[in-house]
């Protein structure tokens, strides 16, 4: 079945490599947009931190430091070790998120972003004679270029081609950075036999200990197993959905639905009090209340949880009728402040934050036989005013209306942040 999937009959306009997507990955992303916007850090060591202290860890590295042996998740002090030379910057997600909608228009100029896979990735769908082999390096060589020229000559790409969006994206994680790799169907199971295993897009360190406890030691067996073997292993469907990617097939979209809304914090010295970090916990409620009104959501369930260092998480939640009101949400969290934090006035807490849950859409909200809905208790008033106030900080810039504490002494940016599965949109950073 194996070589049934790899080998079968190449459609109309394409060739035997059966090549359906290029997947184009932006290299060391954060590093090489804070190259781009300072030219002084052109060509030196640079890592990317959340907050401006020795004791966090770096979220990106350029090229140059990585040469010395740094990595994404290496602690700063260790990072300074490595590298004495090392430049270090505070990240700023406003400006990777704006270069990202740069970047996918220039790609649009070329072909149609079919699948923004993160802020760093997009897969492309190729079309008609696009497909073919020779088309298609072509086009990836023009995009590339075009990013180069007219994006920035920092913002190097690699980019595979493949059959499935798994195989071009293993194909573009290859030849880093700036690389070009096609693996075809008719170079298939040859051209990916002297990877490991972590190097297919999909196995991590959870999936690889299951695949090596049945086994599986390297992509050749993986490559032999069958779908419903694959299936037992992974425990899931995933398994089966992995071995037709694997195998050049791309397997059918599952439709989710949203499931919450949050924002995080890594709390510097001058905010590990009790004081200060409540007013943190406050700006990021209201930013992920903003965010939830912007979805057209509304939030039953609110958790806040905070994190030290050697003694775990503090985490409390409360529901409630579902709303959307931030002066709700706010009295919601004073509450479980003061059950988390009582009196204490010194927090050894160096991460907070916040997650809406239990989400329900606005439009889906109807009464039963009684009239009675989730939000029957929402204030509209509120809920206007809380409107109100997001248009205007959307039109004049961020907290130029704030609920509360004024923003005096917090940090100037706060809340949306680029997660692994979630790109924030632009007003996330002005409402």
């Amino acid at each position: 079945m194996a070589g049934t999937a790899a080998q079968a009959k190449p459609a109309r306009g394409q060739d035997a490599a059966r090549l359906r997507w290029l997947f184009l990955d932006l290299n060391a992303y954060f590093a090489s947009v804070e190259q781009q916007e300072n030219p002084k850090l052109r060509g030196k060591p640079v890592i990317v931190t959340p907050v401006a202290s020795d004791a966090t860890c770096a979220i990106a590295a350029s090229y140059e430091a990585k040469a010395f042996g740094i990595r994404t998740g290496t602690p700063v002090y260790e990072a300074r070790r490595l590298c004495p030379g090392l430049k270090t910057v505070n990240a700023r997600h406003d400006v990777y998120v704006e270069y990202h909608h740069r970047i996918v228009d220039e790609i649009e100029r070329h072909l149609h972003v079919t699948k923004v896979e993160s802020v760093d990735e997009v897969a492309c769908e190729l079309l008609g004679s696009e497909r073919r082999t020779e088309n298609a390096v072509a086009l990836a060589r023009e995009t590339q270029q075009g990013i180069l020229k007219r994006v920035g000559k920092c913002l190097r790409s690699s980019v595979g081609l493949g059959p499935s969006v798994l195989l071009a994206k293993t194909a573009s994680d290859m030849k880093k950075p700036a690389g070009l790799t096609v693996l075809g169907a008719d170079r298939l199971p040859e051209a990916i036999l002297g990877l490991d295993l972590e190097d297919l897009a999909g196995i991590g360190r959870n999936i690889k200990r299951h695949l090596l406890a049945a086994g599986v030691n390297d992509v050749a067996t993986l490559w032999a197993l069958t779908p419903s073997r694959a299936r037992a292993i992974w425990g899931s469907i995933g398994g089966e959905r992995f071995w037709y990617a694997l195998h050049g097939v791309d397997p059918p979209e599952i439709a989710t639905h949203r499931q919450s809304i949050g924002h995080s914090h890594v709390l510097g010295p001058a905010l590990r009090n009790r004081y200060a970090a409540y007013r943190v916990a406050r700006r990021l409620l209201a930013r992920a209340a903003s965010r939830l009104r912007r979805a057209e959501h509304k939030a039953g369930r609110l958790v806040l949880w905070l994190h030290a260092d050697g003694e775990g998480y503090r985490e409390n939640a409360e529901r409630f009728s579902h709303t959307a009101d931030t002066f709700a949400l706010l009295f919601a969290l004073d509450r479980l402040w003061n059950s988390i934090v009582g009196s204490e006035e010194v927090l050894p807490v160096k991460h907070i934050g916040i997650n809406l849950f239990d989400l329900i859409p606005t439009a889906g909200i109807a009464p039963d036989l009684f009239g009675w809905t989730p939000d029957i208790d929402e204030r509209p008033e509120r809920l206007r005013l809380s409107l109100a106030i997001d248009r205007l900080n959307q039109r004049y810039g961020v907290d130029t209306v704030a609920i509360g504490a004024p923003p005096a002494g917090l940090p100037a940016y706060m809340g949306a942040k680029i997660a692994f599965n979630r790109i924030p949109e632009r007003p996330d950073f002005s409402g």
